[in-house]
């Protein structure tokens, strides 16, 4: 992903590297990322159809069999 530039209003995502996650079990994923600063953490099984907005201070978390298999910033 291309890192967006710092504009003004634009708040900034938690300084937080999503491959950490990748292995994680889901529900404690989602504690970490939560706690490390992310407003908004949602789970999503694979292949779902998603848009492709970017929303500042979200993590989706692709997971599979209650492991999170990817993980991305907005």
């Amino acid at each position: 992903m291309v890192p967006l530039p710092n504009l003004p209003g634009l708040p900034a995502d938690p300084d937080d590297d999503p491959g950490e996650y990748v292995g994680l079990d889901a529900e404690g994923a989602a504690a970490r990322a939560r706690a490390r600063g992310w407003t908004t953490v949602r789970a999503l099984p694979p292949d779902t159809v998603i848009t492709l907005e970017y929303v500042a201070g979200r993590l989706n978390l692709e997971v599979a069999d209650g492991v999170v298999r990817r993980c991305w910033k907005g």
